[in-house]
Parts: C-alpha cells; structure tokens; sequence
C-alpha cells in the first residue's frame, strides 16, 4: 500500500518466519537481523520507521523466553538507537493485543493492559523503551496494538500456525483441522489490507503522533464459528479435531477500536470476504507448491 501511494519503503528483515516471495516488487530489501549494526546505514534519510519484527509465537516465546527478550526488548532498543541516531523522529511500534491478556472488560480499551505470558510481557517491556525515546529524545511515537490480523501472506510456517491459514490449508488438503480446546474462545479478527490503511494514516495525520491505537474489527467470533465459516465456504464435510488446550491464551478479546473510529477510519472487510480472499490466495500461492 506504500508503494501504491508513491512512498519509497526500505525493508529489513532475517526471513526466519517472512520469505522473499512475499516481499513486493519496489522494496529496497536486505536480510538482516534487527539486533545487527549492520542495519544502522539502512536508516539514514528516511522519514518514518515501522517497527514490526518481533518473535511472537506464543508457544515457541514460552520456550524460549530468553531468546524472545533478546528479540522483543533488545531488538526493539536496537531499532529505536539506530532510528535516533540517523535522526529519524517519527516511529511507528507493532504492539499487541496479547497485552490484554489479563483483563475483563470487553470492548478493551488501551489503557487496560495486563499481560502475562513471555510474548506479552516482552512487547510490553519494548513498548516502555519506545515511551522513554519519545520522552527523552522527542520520538514521535505512535502504538499499534494489532489484534489477530489476518489475510495473504500470513505465516502458516509456525510452531502452531495462525488459525485461519492453518484451518484453511488443512481444509484444503482433505484433512480435519485441530482445535485447540473447546473451540469457544473468542478472537477479534482484522484483515490485512484494513491494517495497512491505517498504517498510512500514520504517515498522514498528525494526530495519530504521541497515541496508542487498537487495530482490530471490534467484533469477534469463537474458534469454532471461524471453522463453520471457512467450511461454509469450502464444503469439505469435514469435522475439527478436538486437542488439548494451548497455554497462556487468552480466553476472549475484543478491541475497543473508538479512538481509531475517531481518525475516520473503519475496518471494511468482513470476515467471510476476508476468508475469501484468505482461501483465495492459499490456492494460487500456497498449495501449488
């Protein structure tokens, strides 16, 4: 969407969960870890920094929480030095609505947090680095907290995959897809493309500078209504298998995304377009290889 809009975008990334196939034509890119020095020359003369690599796995975060903080928090640091040093002000952070872990009012507004597990705490302990760059060096910072975000592309290479590419693939294939737990926990799902216009809204309207924004739908549906609609679409007759609960989920969450209605901005895909287009490109891109 940043290119379609005439922006030059320089991307950085180590490809351990992203791959190059999905890295848009016009992208000035270079494999690189954000905890490398090496990405500092990659910052001079830009305008606006979206930090978005994170390790965010949940069950591989649970393992290996060293690994994480190094990622989420000093990784994070690192992307906000060489962000300072090339004199870049305007900042644009990834968080997650994995920092609402702990809480019970639904819709959730942002200043409801209470993360618990590994993931969250780390994108929490990040998200005060940002603050404190935007206190003491003048950042202008902007929070994102993306809720479950969905659509092409998405990571179906994990440990446990996103829900929606991993239902659909499954799906695809013939076989039964595994719910984990009962299939009564709730997700606010948003689509990709309502994401990355908000993104743009970033770069665009000032008023976003110094603000914290949920980036969700502001409906949600249980993992099992997902499966009923994704098999709606694809009348497989196939059933989910029922495995044992993950932990450190949260039971329900549900964006309160009022603040971001303020800015003129509203989420436009629904969920059965969205896993149109979801199936859509899973068949032309993922399962012909």
């Amino acid at each position: 969407m940043l290119l379609a809009e005439g922006y030059q975008v320089v991307g950085i990334d180590n490809l351990t969960a992203g791959t190059l196939e999905n890295i848009p034509e016009g992208v000035e890119f270079h494999k690189l870890d954000i905890r490398s020095d090496d990405v500092a020359g990659h910052f001079k003369g830009c305008d606006a920094v979206f930090h978005l690599a994170a390790k965010n796995c949940l069950i591989d975060c649970m393992e290996n929480p060293l690994d994480t903080a190094d990622v989420n928090v000093r990784g994070t640091v690192q992307v906000l030095e060489v962000t300072r040093t090339a004199g870049v002000t305007r900042f644009i952070y990834a968080d997650t609505s994995a920092e609402y872990e702990g809480v019970t009012k639904f819709p959730t507004p942002v200043d409801e947090v209470a993360p618990i597990g590994t993931y969250a705490a780390s994108k929490r302990a990040g998200w005060h680095f940002c603050d404190s760059y935007r206190q003491l060096y003048g950042m202008d910072l902007t929070t994102l907290r993306y809720f479950n975000v969905y659509g092409p592309a998405q990571d179906y290479r994990r440990v446990v995959p996103p829900v929606m590419s991993a239902f659909i693939i499954k799906m695809l294939e013939g076989k039964p897809p595994s719910i984990y737990g009962t299939g009564e926990k709730r997700r606010d799902f948003v689509y990709v493309n309502d994401v990355n216009r908000f993104h743009l809204l970033c770069l665009e309207d000032k008023r976003t500078i110094g603000k914290v924004y949920n980036i969700g739908s502001g409906i949600n549906y249980s993992i099992r209504e997902v499966f009923d609609r994704i098999e709606a679409l694809l009348k497989t007759g196939l059933q989910p298998v029922y495995e044992p609960d993950l932990p450190g989920e949260a039971e329900v969450n549900l964006a309160d995304i009022s603040e971001s209605q303020k800015l003129g901005w509203e989420p436009e895909i629904d969920l059965d377009e969205g896993l149109k287009r979801s199936i859509a490109y899973i068949r032309e891109r993922v399962m012909v290889k």
